[in-house]
């Protein structure tokens, strides 16, 4: 039985909402193959960012790692 009166929880993380969901899921169905090869392929030359191999068995450690890093 609902409360009346009460706000539903967000099942979204901070700062997301139905609405934001909904624009990145517009956007990568709206996508075609090759803009979607095309930003792939941008992601893997961006010096920005790396791509290394991680054991399973670290990966949560590096998440929390990660997560207290502010980019």
């Amino acid at each position: 039985m609902k409360k009346k009166g009460r706000k539903p929880l967000s099942n979204f993380p901070k700062g997301w909402n139905q609405e934001r969901v909904q624009k990145v899921i517009d956007h990568y169905e709206n996508q075609t193959n090759d803009e979607a090869v095309a930003q792939d392929e941008a992601a893997w030359h961006d010096p920005k960012y790396t791509t290394m191999s991680v054991p399973i068995e670290l990966v949560p450690q590096v998440q929390r790692l990660i997560a207290r890093q502010s980019i």
